[in-house]
């Protein structure tokens, strides 16, 4: 077929259009912004009650002004980007539901499509075309449609995968000249890369991650570039997942369902990433019903959920961000990423997000009623993180959950959620809190050492928060060991007393805890601490010069022990005095 020869302007597809028509527009980069241009503009008065169709929409050649008459009506699925405010304002309908199920509504024609708009490469020799960086549900419409109009444009990347239409599958064709809808790169705050640096140990290699857009994208890309095989299924690929890809972090080896091939619906960024998208045999663009079907996703093993968050309260329930700081991830398309990752053997969901927001206010707080696009469903969040640390929640008692994310807080808003949470008896009302120690912690001190056997340990100060944990290893010792560390034959661990143990102010008192199992999800097997002698001339030279010794009383049974402090390599003084060796380790002398 020449299918130039199906060239049409502008105007003659607008003489097709009759009042009260459903028309399907494509999506996001993929907008047809000659043919949307042209309806925007028209002056018809055969132009009237038209419904447009589109999954997500930016609102580029869209007017929002226009929307305000009564010529137009728009339906979406997504209320992100601009689209919040109309929605909210009335002009813009939305339409409540999960992604993959809207191939289901246009099967079975509860959502009606009379004309369809898509933008398309230009065919090869035999015909076909590509839909380029928007796929959604573009080719089921086209099917539905009574009219099917191609915007044919030589800057759209001709993207592989489930792409391809061919030109005998359209009624008229345009020609444009328009440029795709480019998105620049977020600029990454400091602040962002804090919290990437505490999402990269939860990543582990061969996982299979699922990215969005925005400021944490941006810094957790830089951050995995050391991992290796990594594999994507992601709603929408943006300029940092090309980065990563890059890197060759990326090889998709490990996925089960399209291995070897990054899996995306959507593409979103720069000019540059929509040129290397072209032709580009790594990245496979599919339909919203496999890319956003949480079974699909969930095939693939250890995948990895990474969701940007606006707050969340200390339960564990998070808001995501609306109108123009949500480009991409609604409630619905996140639902079905926390699905996928259930599903997924190894699986789990991150939450990042910074302690305040760009205001100066809390995202961390005792409550998120009243905001927009909340996710209600706790249970689905395994880890959150700031740039204070990790809350890992999974298993996690709400009193457990409130310790573990106020620990992640901003250390001046500490006081007043530890507070609040007492009143609501979410936390003990006898709970410990140290103000000071919040802004001592010494978050510097984290080192992962192997041992015989390749047992991995990772060493870090103490938290509150691991009490429970402590209480655990306590109940582990056995008689003998209870007796060493103590001196005394302790037979149970109450809160009261624990919780005292946990709770150190980092002046007098340095606690390193070590831990066996993957990050954040690992179990304490070792504790050790040290205490500062406030009397005598140790304590003085340790004001003057810093600290300059160690001292311990030892069981003359504690064999154990003493081998370690000799094989320190360090100079060990002893003292015997009724059962008990009193050890001094001079850190000065040789």
């Amino acid at each position: 077929m020449e299918w130039k020869k199906m060239l049409v302007s502008a105007d003659a597809v607008l003489e097709r259009i009759r009042p009260g028509m459903s028309v399907f527009l494509s999506t996001g980069a993929a907008e047809p912004r000659t043919l949307v241009k042209h309806l925007m503009a028209t002056h018809s008065a055969k132009l009237q009650d038209l419904e447009l169709i589109q999954i997500v929409s930016f609102a580029d050649a869209i007017s929002l002004k226009n929307l305000q008459s009564q010529k137009f009506r728009l339906k979406t699925f997504f209320s992100g980007w601009v689209a919040d405010e109309a929605i909210t304002a009335g002009h813009v309908d939305l339409i409540p539901c999960y992604l993959s199920r809207i191939p289901e509504l246009l099967e079975k024609r509860k959502i009606r499509v009379d004309t369809v708009f898509v933008q398309i490469t230009p065919p090869d020799k035999d015909g076909y075309s590509s839909l380029g960086v928007s796929v959604d549900v573009a080719r089921l419409a086209m099917e539905q449609a009574d009219l099917v109009v191609g915007e044919i444009n030589t800057r759209v990347p001709r993207t592989l995968g489930d792409t391809f239409v061919h030109i005998s599958d359209f009624d008229m064709l345009v020609q444009s000249d328009e440029p795709p809808v480019y998105f620049e790169r977020w600029r990454a705050a400091p602040v962002f890369n804090l919290i990437a640096a505490n999402i990269e140990p939860l990543i582990e290699d061969q996982s299979c991650i699922a990215f969005s857009m925005g400021p944490l994208f941006e810094a957790v890309s830089r951050t995995l570039t050391r991992k290796q095989h990594l594999g994507i299924h992601s709603p929408f690929f943006s300029d940092a997942l090309m980065d990563l890809v890059k890197s060759g972090a990326v090889t998709n080896r490990y996925k089960e369902l399209f291995k070897r091939k990054s899996i995306t619906s959507y593409a979103f960024g720069t000019e540059e990433l929509l040129q290397w998208l072209d032709q580009n045999p790594g990245v496979e663009f599919q339909p919203v019903d496999k890319v956003f079907d949480p079974l699909s996703i969930g095939r693939n093993p250890r995948f990895a959920a990474i969701i940007s968050a606006r707050r969340v309260d200390i339960t564990g329930r998070i808001a995501l961000h609306a109108g123009l700081g949500n480009v991409a991830s609604g409630p619905a398309e996140v639902l079905a990423f926390l699905n996928g990752a259930q599903i997924s053997e190894g699986g789990y969901t991150i939450f990042g997000l910074p302690s305040r927001n760009h205001r100066g206010a809390a995202n961390i707080t005792t409550s998120i009623e009243g905001l927009k696009n909340r996710v209600d469903f706790r249970e689905a969040v395994d880890y959150v993180v700031t740039e204070f640390g990790v809350a890992s929640l999974k298993g996690l008692t709400l009193r457990e959950r409130a310790q573990a994310l106020i620990e992640i807080a901003h250390p001046d808003d500490r006081v007043e959620l530890i507070s609040a949470a007492k009143k609501e008896n979410i936390l003990y009302r006898d709970q410990i809190y140290l103000e000071e120690s919040a802004f001592r912690y010494p978050s510097h001190i984290n080192e992962c050492h192997q041992f015989k056997g390749g047992v991995e340990i990772r060493f870090r100060p103490i938290r509150p928060s691991d009490e429970e944990e402590m209480r655990r290893l306590f109940y582990r010792f056995s008689d003998e060991a209870v007796y060493y560390r103590y001196f005394s034959s302790l037979k149970a661990m109450p809160h009261t007393r624990m919780q005292t143990y946990v709770n150190v102010d980092w002046n007098n008192v340095m606690s390193i805890v070590g831990v066996a199992g993957k990050p954040g999800r690992g179990s304490i097997v070792s504790e050790a601490r040290y205490l500062v002698d406030a009397e005598g001339e140790w304590a003085r030279l340790a004001k003057e010069r810093g600290i300059k010794g160690f001292w311990a009383d030892v069981l003359l049974s504690n064999i154990a022990i003493m081998k370690v402090f000799y094989k320190s390599g360090l100079p060990v003084l002893t003292e015997k005095e009724s059962g008990v060796y009193h050890v001094t380790i001079p850190f000065d002398q040789p």
